[in-house]
């Protein structure tokens, strides 16, 4: 099981996409400034804490998917049904050239062709079969974790309607993890990853973070295993969907006990735990509207524009969630987030300081694993 990746940045600019990066990863608004003053909060009791944490997560409808390679093998082909699809694939593939690098810098034949493979090896159950399919002589039948009609169907839709290969095969691996995703989800990015190597930094001791827009709730995870015992993760998000999937991953890695997902915007469903949270960790959408119409096929037409648009210069979650933190953080909390380059780590830099009524100190950017900046973190005074 492998994953390729995917990025929020439209292609004129200068962080790295698909083409560059698909080669090396795959298995095992901005708005006139308003001054706001620091408020304190008086509701940080232990029995506001203690009821959240006997809640369970947020009741949801939506069923999330299971990952193409957790299905069970309940399905078969022949070895020569599984080599015409092979052949078929291979050949829709190879089809494609550089057209989708030309119109947006999307994946190139060589690309797609190493999805194929991985694709491969998450719907068949017995890698040899798949070496065998190639060359359809056995008569032996093959076990299938999807239909060979969904097959066909899976892949048409990762070549023809350019659907994110992560939404095809139902995961994304991300660090160390495995995680399930599926359209309504953003896919979790290599670079989000440095936000955990960022708040394990920052972290002076354990307590209450949390993860807000958690999406597939990769951070609170990865946060929720760098915190152990001495801490908690609260997630949010708004999609009902990403609640889902986000509780299912929880749930996957045993950490419902640490790890609470709840539904609704940024920290409105935090209320209670005014003034008592450790630290804050965020990938909020960035991207400014306009630059939407720009990003890959793969992104602009397919992940969740929710996670995506910031609003005229990317910044409306961004600022508000400045805003909502002097109120949520306790003294001397933690805060990590992510931004859409240079300009608004310095815009966010600069509204820290000088427009939050002197609620925060260190407030510093950190650059990403390319060398752009992308991190803005601090700490509450």
């Amino acid at each position: 099981m492998k994953v390729s990746s995917t990025f929020l940045t439209p292609f004129s600019s200068t962080f790295p996409l698909i083409s560059s990066i698909l080669q090396n990863h795959r298995k095992p608004n901005y708005i006139p400034f308003r001054r706001y003053s620091c408020v304190t909060s008086s509701s940080s009791s232990s029995s506001s804490s203690s009821s959240s944490s006997s809640s369970s997560v947020t009741p949801i409808s939506h069923k999330p998917q299971i990952p193409l390679f957790l299905r069970p093998p309940i399905y078969s082909t022949t070895q020569p049904d599984l080599h015409n699809f092979i052949t078929w694939a291979k050949t829709l593939a190879s089809s494609i050239g550089s057209t989708f690098v030309q119109i947006d810098d999307g994946p190139d034949s060589t690309l797609l062709l190493r999805e194929l493979n991985w694709f491969l090896d998450d719907a068949v159950e017995d890698p040899l079969d798949i070496s065998h399919g190639r060359s359809g002589t056995s008569a032996k039948r093959v076990g299938l974790r999807a239909s060979l009609d969904e097959m066909y169907k899976l892949w048409g839709s990762r070549i023809q309607e350019r659907r994110p290969f992560q939404y095809v095969v139902g995961c994304e691996h991300w660090r160390d993890l495995v995680l399930s995703v599926e359209e309504g989800v953003l896919i979790p990015r290599p670079e989000t990853g440095k936000i955990v190597n960022l708040a394990e930094e920052g972290l002076k001791e354990g307590g209450v973070w949390a993860d807000l827009g958690t999406g597939s709730g990769a951070l609170a995870i990865a946060i929720s295993r760098v915190l152990g015992k001495n801490g908690r993760v609260l997630a949010t998000d708004l999609s009902p969907v990403a609640v889902s999937v986000a509780s299912y991953n929880v749930e996957r890695y045993g950490l419902q006990d640490s790890i609470k997902v709840k539904q609704g915007s940024w920290f409105e469903p935090l209320k209670e735990f005014e003034g008592q949270l450790a630290g804050v960790v965020s990938n909020p959408p960035y991207i400014p509207s306009e630059d939407i119409s720009g990003l890959q096929a793969e992104v602009g037409k397919h992940e969740p524009i929710l996670a995506l648009d910031g609003g005229v210069e990317g910044l409306d979650d961004l600022f508000h969630l400045c805003t909502r933190m002097s109120i949520m953080l306790k003294p001397g909390g933690f805060f990590v987030f992510e931004t859409n380059g240079e300009k608004q780590c310095k815009i966010l830099a600069d509204y820290l300081e000088n427009v939050t009524g002197n609620c925060f100190r260190d407030v510093t950017i950190i650059s990403d694993f390319a060398g752009i900046m992308r991190f803005v973190t601090g700490y509450r005074i």
